[in-house]
């Protein structure tokens, strides 16, 4: 992409680092956390992941928009991250599924965008101090100035995010994997007994619904407030406990409601920001990570068996804070944080993971067929 079709972008971070780049998708001003995903492809589910609610995201790949954008692929209604950082970008993308360009993505959907930068550097950076709040601007040249409106923004530590992604109603999702993309000979359980599932939306991604679908699951998508009383007039098989962005211990609403809900001892089974909500109501704790885990191929396990995972947070459950009755099923195997646990009396279980694999790799799907055996065995 030619440099002179493009207006200049300024990116400032929180501790007055500034790089000079070129803007290829919305004009305006932009703030976030700046976090960096290592993942080589996938562009699109990430910025159509909730997950990334308030975040500026690094791609370490050095070039995105090589297959363009198509609807399909779309993790939920609307990108929701604050801002794109990109080595370079492809305005002429080459792939038979593609519907629209990724420039003309972002610009469509208000999306700040800077390229043209070391993302090697900025990389190490967030590496070695930690992810740190940011600031893209088109319109806002003088780093100073930039800068200074930067110390206005919140630190994510402690912000809520959930309210901004979860839906505002109850709706049943119905469409499983499609059967080209099926990669799972034990996923089609259509002619077996449907289990009904209560998902708790802290801004679940579209691939975990069907997956749950697939295998036999009938869904139902409740808001993330709503009351532990009305999620059980349901009747559930099971309550799902959804990805969100944000810190997990800001959300006491959620944690409450996981909490009650636990007294019904549903088969309960939680990714991500679930994870966590599921470990804060057995009355652990978590903590911020130093610039997180974002990728498709993080290695987690424990006692001679490793998965490569999809990961993308910014938080951990405390190993030290879990209770006699919770066992740790996983670790992250690049830092150790926790990245799956189980109650060792109750069907209640959880990874820090993806296993949906959208994007990422598929080792983990066999965790939504546990979920079923799980709801089946407690029926």
């Amino acid at each position: 992409m030619s440099i002179f079709s493009f207006k200049p972008a300024l990116l400032v971070l929180a501790d007055g680092t500034t790089y000079q780049g070129y803007s290829c998708g919305a004009t305006g001003t932009t703030f976030g956390e700046v976090v960096f995903n290592t993942g080589m492809t996938g562009y699109q589910e990430v910025m159509t992941d909730p997950s990334y609610c308030g975040q500026i995201v690094t791609f370490t790949y050095p070039e995105l928009g090589n297959t363009g954008i198509n609807p399909e692929d779309d993790e939920s209604h609307q990108p929701h991250i604050k801002g794109v950082i990109a080595r370079n970008i492809c305005d002429r993308p080459s792939n038979w599924r593609s519907t629209q360009s990724l420039p003309d993505y972002l610009k469509q959907n208000n999306i700040i965008a800077i390229y043209g930068i070391d993302t090697r550097d900025l990389t190490r950076r967030l590496r070695i101090s930690g992810a740190m709040n940011g600031a893209i601007s088109t319109e806002t040249l003088d780093p100073e100035q930039l800068l200074i409106q930067l110390r206005t923004v919140p630190s994510m530590a402690g912000l809520n995010l959930v309210k901004e992604v979860t839906t505002k109603e109850v709706y049943e999702w119905h469409e499983s994997t499609n059967s080209e993309w099926e990669f799972s000979p034990k996923a089609s359980l259509a002619d077996k007994e449907k289990y009904t599932v209560v998902a708790i939306d802290f801004g679940i991604k579209r691939n975990i619904l069907r997956r749950l679908a697939s295998y036999g699951c009938k869904v139902i998508v409740v808001p993330a407030n709503t009351p532990p009383e009305e999620i059980l007039k349901y009747n559930p098989d099971g309550i799902f406990l959804s990805n969100g962005p944000g810190d997990p211990s800001a959300v006491a609403e959620g944690i409450a409601t996981a909490k009650a809900l636990l007294e019904a001892k549903k088969p309960t089974f939680g990714i991500c920001m679930g994870h966590q909500i599921l470990g804060l109501s057995l009355g652990a704790q978590t903590f911020k990570l130093k610039f997180g885990h974002r990728g498709l191929n993080q290695p987690a396990g424990l006692k001679q068996k490793v998965e490569i995972t999809s990961q993308n947070h910014g938080f951990a459950v405390t190993e030290e804070s879990l209770g006699a009755d919770v066992e740790i099923t996983h670790l992250n195997l690049n830092d150790r944080t926790v990245a799956g646990l189980k109650h060792k009396n109750l069907p209640f279980f959880s990874v820090q993971y993806h296993p949906e694999a959208s994007p990422g790799p598929h080792d983990a799907d066999y965790l939504f067929e546990q979920f079923v055996k799980l709801m089946r065995d407690n029926k």
